[in-house]
């Protein structure tokens, strides 16, 4: 451990891992992990997680459907054989794998192979059996999609979704929307190979792979559709296929040779490339060597479990210990958690809505349909004439792709606090203070103004100097009143004017107040000065312990460049340089009058 930490005082450490008791001693490992991982820099500029490093994911059960292969097929196979003598095997391969593409083409586009293909009617026999559970099936080809799609809509009259690559990306959302509402929805989604892609269906728990894809690769992507992070049960593989045929040769060599089925299979494009040359030919022909194929699976069960060892001891367990964050990890989501059930955001933007002409109508109990009211002044940021659907619930914007989570971060919500702290509605106006105890006729000025500063995005200045407000609150006299008179307790007293009274009360006012206008700026260019030392001292002190972090490195750790200490030097002096131009803008005025009516 010494010789690991070079230049680094740990004999307390040490000390304490032999006497102290334990919570000394877990105390001692954590600050000697600590100083290990930053001695080393493994978390400075990677992050790696594994799943054998997380818990909490779910199980894979496969479920295997060994049908007889009908006799169309097999006679359309006979034929087709006799034109492929010249093809690859991998062209065989892929050919005899979909029998019901053979058929269609011996048959033409209109023939009906569902309406004797067993797997039709397993699949069918599966979703009926599990009627208030959602199936997502998989099929490599658009058209096999469309039929299975026509299939259990005659037969049975089972709601089902088509997904697949001739269809719009908006034509997509909507059967991926229709799929994932709960009422009047469908039960089924069935994808060609696009719909093994990017989409995520944790909220089912049953995937039929109605066929299965050629590389390994591609197998896990298509079960990676449920088996992700948010799916809450057991994942269900339903695996429909013909027995004695290449599609068992296959299955039989993704389970017993790969485990594929089982477990997340991240070695299976390495072994596929190894195993391709003997795997190819036996799929390529309808009845298979039994003596052939069980070597080639023992052959790949022997070199899956010699890569997954080698990746094993790959692994750099200091850097996953980092990237797990040791604890951090749970306080962030925590943290979310608690952001996600807060009120503030949904009153804010509810209020927001109403009073900028957003039609708001609830479409369930967590999400919320809004179009442009015919009050709507101006461009609303990405509201179109055909609405948007918008949720605060994180799970419901999980399960539906089409619905927009609101965060504070999201663009609807930036564009709203946009539209409220920059446009010019609303920055002047009047009120009425009912107050006996203040002789009528009273008056107070109320300003609010803006600190602001621009830089660069990368500089990131707003951790350090936010958009800052300043209030002030001024008598006749010209005293500030505002740090003893809280503005939400102040604003809950006053009445609203119309346009004309207020244009009447400022008017009489008006030599008294500009004057007023005068000493609030004269206050506030105080309180810039304050909060820009604050500022400059807030970065100095966050950057300045960075710095000195990576000097200290420097001497032990070859990885820490002189660039990155050099480019954090740069960083505090531009960024010392724009918090000093912070400037204030007058946003927002108020003249408060006290009335006994």
């Amino acid at each position: 451990m010494q010789q690991l930490l070079q230049g680094s005082d740990i004999h307390q450490e040490l000390a304490l891992l032999t006497s102290a008791g334990d919570a000394g001693r877990d105390q001692a490992i954590d600050t000697l992990l600590s100083k290990l991982l930053d001695h080393h820099g493994t978390g400075r500029i990677l992050f790696r997680n594994t799943r054998s490093a997380i818990a909490g994911f779910p199980k894979r059960q496969p479920h295997f459907i060994g049908l007889p292969l009908p006799e169309q097929y097999q006679n359309a196979i006979k034929v087709q054989l006799s034109f492929m003598a010249n093809q690859s095997d991998e062209f065989k391969a892929k050919t005899l794998l979909f029998p019901e593409r053979i058929y269609q083409e011996f048959e033409g586009g209109k023939t009906s192979w569902w309406q004797f293909d067993p797997r039709v009617e397993a699949v069918i026999a599966l979703i009926k059996q599990h009627k208030y559970k959602k199936f997502l099936v998989i099929c490599a080809h658009a058209d096999t999609a469309i039929a299975l799609e026509e299939a259990m809509r005659v037969k049975e009259g089972i709601r089902a979704a088509v997904f697949h690559e001739g269809m719009s990306i908006f034509d997509r959302d909507k059967a991926a929307a229709y799929f994932a509402q709960d009422d009047q929805s469908a039960q089924a989604l069935i994808c060609s190979e696009i719909g093994s892609e990017g989409r995520n269906f944790q909220f089912a728990h049953h995937l039929v792979l109605f066929d299965l894809p050629l590389n390994p690769d591609l197998l896990e992507q298509r079960i990676g559709r449920l088996d992700r992070i948010g799916q809450t049960q057991d994942i269900q593989i339903h695996l429909p296929y013909f027995v004695d045929q290449p599609q068992q040769l296959l299955l039989d060599w993704y389970h017993q040779g790969l485990q594929a089925f089982d477990a997340t299979c991240q070695t299976g494009g390495a072994v596929y490339q190894q195993m391709r040359p003997r795997l190819l030919p036996l799929l390529a022909v309808p009845a298979t060597d039994s003596a052939a194929v069980t070597s080639l699976i023992s052959d790949t069960t022997a070199l899956n479990q010699q890569l997954k060892q080698q990746l094993e001891q790959g692994r750099d367990q200091l850097l996953e210990l980092n990237s797990s964050g040791r604890g951090l990890a749970q306080q962030l989501v925590e943290q979310v958690h608690t952001q996600d059930d807060s009120t503030i955001l949904p009153l804010y933007m509810i209020k927001a809505w109403d009073l900028l002409g957003v039609q708001q109508d609830d479409r369930s109990d967590t999400s919320i349909i809004l179009t442009p009211s015919e009050h709507l002044q101006g461009h609303y940021p990405m509201l179109d004439e055909d609405g948007i659907t918008v949720t605060f619930d994180r799970a419901t914007a999980l399960a539906q792709e089409d619905i927009q989570f609101l965060s504070w971060d999201h663009p609807m919500v930036q564009g709203t606090l946009d539209i409220v702290t920059q446009e010019t509605m609303g920055n002047s106006s009047a009120a009425l203070l009912h107050n006996k105890q203040l002789p009528a006729g009273t008056f107070f000025v109320e300003c609010i103004y803006l600190v602001e500063a621009t830089a660069p995005a990368e500089l990131q200045l707003g951790r350090y100097l936010p958009p800052t407000p300043i209030r002030l609150l001024l008598e006749k006299s010209g005293k500030n009143l505002a740090p003893n008179v809280p503005f939400d307790n102040f604003n809950r007293q006053l009445k609203p004017v119309g346009r004309q009274t207020a244009s009447k009360l400022v008017g009489a006012l008006q030599s008294t107040i500009h004057p007023l206008l005068g000493k609030a700026e004269a206050y506030a260019d105080i309180q810039l000065k304050h909060i820009q030392q604050e500022a400059l001292q807030s970065m100095q002190t966050q950057l300045q312990a960075q710095l000195e972090r990576l000097q200290a490195l420097a001497k032990v750790n070859p990885l820490v460049r002189p660039e990155e200490i050099a480019h954090l030097q740069e960083r505090q002096q531009q960024l010392a340089q724009y918090i000093g131009k912070a400037r204030l803008r007058f946003d927002a005025v108020r003249v408060i009058v006290v009335s006994h009516e």
